[in-house]
């Protein structure tokens, strides 16, 4: 009997909310395409019908659909990768953009190694994040309910141009209990109202954070060690960035918060820009807002601050903050990790 040659097949998927763009290449050639329903079975039979005994290998860009998918094919036995949107490279002259092309182009960079899996999340942390991430919604919209109530009393004269006083539980409660006009004071009171109940939801979003940081101590002590790092920030960072270990440097992190300065250079003459801006940028207000707070408290921060302060502006000055205490957390989550594989080594061995 002659023995069966298995092929390496490379799919290119380009997932949508009803349905998925398949382009499947086997040594450089197209070899199959496919559109079906946004369904991981139906991917699945798919594979296993047309390449029953072939190794195969899948991408998808990271986005909306999340880690589900990627999740359930590796369990089936299929390879698969997800990659950052921004890595997969476009041609300087296209000019349209399909579905179909986009499988194409996933399905020929990956044949052709160009593509890099971005660190996948366990689901514990992707359920931990979700928290965190629903804690930021309500206090945004407690900000926007704020700012409308400042808008409106001012629309009606009923305070001045240069009100500095904050939104407070105190204020919301005076507002109340003060009498106003007519319609005027009932929008203002449902607006008091919408503001109380988004402040109670962020409480009790807030005592499910606390449990959290019972369960994940090893990685939010690390960030709660830093200078200026409060619970709820801890909180945040390890969600979002975990223990910063799968990042192979410094810079491969700075990178992925949006924490690099662009640079520009030609021959001789460098010049280096604002930030990238990649990344959440929820990741950056917190560090930006701790390292405010870290200056403050930390004198050897506030020597570096002030250093850099004297040869750019203040803003920069505390962007160069917010990388160190992000180096120095990870440079202790390291640490503490190597620590802990020592005593486990020195243990088997006893």
């Amino acid at each position: 009997m002659s023995k069966i040659t298995r092929r390496r097949i490379y799919l290119g998927m380009d997932v949508h909310k009803k349905t998925y763009s398949i382009t499947a290449i086997c040594e450089g050639d197209i070899i199959k395409r496919a559109c079906m329903p946004a369904d991981p079975i139906a991917l699945l039979n798919f594979i296993k019908n047309h390449f029953p005994n072939d190794f195969v290998k899948s991408v998808y860009e990271a986005g909306f659909s999340g880690f589900g998918l990627h999740r359930f094919l590796i369990k089936n036995g299929v390879d698969n990768i997800v990659v950052h949107a921004a890595s997969i490279e476009i041609a300087a002259n296209a000019r349209s953009k399909t579905d179909k092309r986009d499988s194409k182009k996933m399905a020929e960079q990956l044949y052709a190694g160009r593509l890099k899996c971005i660190h996948i999340p366990s689901p514990q942390r992707e359920r931990w994040r979700a928290v965190t991430r629903l804690r930021g919604s309500f206090v945004k919209e407690k900000s926007r309910i704020a700012c409308k109530l400042k808008s409106l009393m001012f629309y009606f004269g009923l305070i001045p141009h240069n009100q500095v006083k904050r939104t407070s539980r105190k204020l919301i409660n005076e507002l109340l209990i003060s009498k106003f006009d007519g319609d005027t004071g009932y929008c203002i009171k449902e607006y008091c109202k919408a503001w109380i109940h988004n402040d109670n939801v962020i409480k009790n979003i807030e005592k499910r954070l606390a449990l959290q940081a019972k369960q994940d101590n090893f990685i939010g002590d690390v960030y709660k060690d830093i200078p200026g790092v409060g619970l709820m920030s801890a909180r945040i960072l390890a969600n979002e960035l975990g223990d910063m270990l799968h990042f192979t440097s410094e810079k491969a992190l700075y990178c992925f918060t949006g924490l690099t300065p662009r640079e520009v250079s030609s021959g001789e003459s460098i010049h280096l820009g604002n930030i990238t801006h990649q990344g959440n940028p929820m990741i950056r207000q917190i560090l930006v807002q701790n390292a405010w707070r870290a200056i403050r408290k930390s004198k050897e921060y506030a020597l570096v601050f002030e250093r850099i302060a004297k040869n750019t502006s203040r803003k920069k000055a505390i962007l160069g903050i917010a990388r160190r205490m992000l180096g120095h957390a990870r440079a202790i989550m390291k640490k503490k990790k190597e620590n802990i594989c020592c005593r486990e080594i020195t243990h088997a061995l006893t």
